[in-house]
């Protein structure tokens, strides 16, 4: 029996803060997709959930802080709660479902790659996260 691999991507609540920019997504379709994003990874042992923490609010002004609503959570590999941002780096197209399906597949396939938390490394991707 092969052990599965747990990874959670965790949404936050925000408050839109300008006025010329919008997210462009449904909430509803997000959690579909994550859905999706599950049942394509559990063949490979890996289980996706999708946590909603609505209690944590962060203002977003634009879509690098909306990277920064997005977290993932792997305790296999000590990731705690690192926003997408801090594992994708910068999205090539401000495409929140590729980003996250970008995010997730790291995590799942090369943990290693990304920035441990606390580390003293400067690694500034302006997300906003304070990494």
């Amino acid at each position: 029996m092969t052990m599965q691999k747990e990874i959670s991507v965790v949404l936050y609540g925000y408050r839109l803060t300008s006025r010329s920019w919008t997210p462009g997504f449904k909430a509803e379709a997000l959690g579909e997709f994550i859905h999706t994003l599950h049942e394509d990874l559990k063949p490979l042992g890996i289980t996706v959930t999708c946590i909603n923490e609505p209690e944590n609010i962060l203002e977003v002004k634009g879509y690098a802080d909306l990277l920064n609503i997005v977290r993932l959570r792997s305790p296999q590999d000590h990731i705690g709660n690192l926003c997408l941002g801090h594992i994708i780096g910068q999205s090539a197209n401000c495409d929140l479902f590729e980003d996250i399906r970008r995010g997730v597949s790291r995590v799942a396939f090369a943990p290693e790659m990304i920035e441990p938390e606390g580390s003293h490394k400067v690694v500034c991707h302006n997300c906003g996260c304070g990494c």
